[in-house]
């Protein structure tokens, strides 16, 4: 028996700003995706999953007892399958910043959710933005921090736009051009990443009033507009602010950035041949590239792996 596929997520322009208001945009990635399955299974990864969500399930019921007034489970057949040795079975890279942990709230939440609110209902505001925060509360447990916007992303599967904290909406996104020179892709660093750590580095810096500044003058600035021209199909200021924002990392985000990497960031930049930028909270995984030239970006990145995410 295996459950609905939930999708990969990527979040295209936000990562960190959107913990102090920026704009967001989110994006489901379906190369990517996860589903429980109740089969028995002994592989090293189903046994782990399955350990996994035993922690989980405690967890959930610790939840449900606080916050009764938001969320109910069937915590008695999640019980029972979890007993029975169900596992997330999923093809998403973990510390990857591609939502695999985002994946598996919104399939436990699916399943198990008591009166859910469903993809095929009229999506007001208000109900984005409950899911939203159940989906944080239940993601929290395995980033001690959690916005809600990777698990809702996966549930939903359709591009989300983040105006403010209490302001999201499903949007559309500009209709893929498969023989466009123009690409945003994936770079695979080679490099787990861990959220937690990198999520603490930026709140400590948050501390500081230049780098509280330099969020709101230039960092969020930026992305907005990013958000902005993408949505409104202008590229050339995509490019554009997307480079100011290239930048902005390099110079304000270096421990988010591994350091083999710092190198080829600045050559994007000064070649122009391609941009690069925070795919999730960084520290390893992937990063997220843009170029108007997807031939040039392959024939500068040729010692690494590209996955083209979106064409145009």
């Amino acid at each position: 028996m295996k459950g609905p596929l939930f999708y990969s997520k990527i979040l295209l322009f936000g990562e960190y700003g959107i913990i102090r208001d920026s704009k967001g945009l989110s994006i489901p990635y379906n190369f990517y995706n996860g589903a429980l399955k109740t089969e028995a299974n002994h592989t090293d990864e189903a046994i782990k999953s399955n350990e996994n969500l035993k922690r989980f399930v405690s967890y959930l019921e610790t939840l449900q007892t606080e916050q009764s007034d938001l969320v109910t489970f069937d915590l008695q057949a999640l019980k029972n399958d979890v007993a029975s040795g169900m596992y997330f079975d999923s093809s998403i890279p973990q510390g990857y910043g591609v939502g695999s942990s985002g994946a598996l709230v919104a399939a436990i939440y699916d399943k198990y959710a008591q009166n859910k609110i469903t993809v095929l209902e009229n999506l007001t505001r208000e109900k984005l933005l409950k899911l939203k925060t159940i989906f944080g509360f239940m993601e929290s447990f395995f980033h001690g921090k959690s916005s809600g916007l990777d698990p809702l992303n996966s549930y939903l599967s359709i591009p989300i736009l983040i105006n403010s904290k209490d302001n999201i909406e499903a949007t559309g996104i500009p209709t893929q051009s498969f023989n466009g020179k123009g690409a945003v892709f994936l770079l695979d660093s080679g490099i787990v990443g861990e959220t937690a750590p990198m999520v603490t580095i930026f709140m400590e810096n948050l501390k500081d009033q230049g780098f509280r500044n330099m969020l709101k003058t230039q960092f969020i600035k930026h992305t907005d507009a990013c958000v902005e021209n993408f949505l409104g199909g202008d590229m050339k200021a995509l490019f554009a602010n997307t480079k100011k924002l290239s930048k902005v990392v390099l110079n304000h985000f270096k421990p988010m950035i591994p350091e083999q990497f710092h190198g080829i960031w600045q050559n994007g930049i000064d070649s122009n041949d391609y941009y690069l930028k925070l795919c999730g909270s960084g520290g390893g995984g992937y990063i997220l590239g843009f170029t108007e030239d997807l031939e040039k970006a392959k024939a500068a990145l040729k010692d690494y792996k590209l996955e083209v995410v979106y064409q145009f």
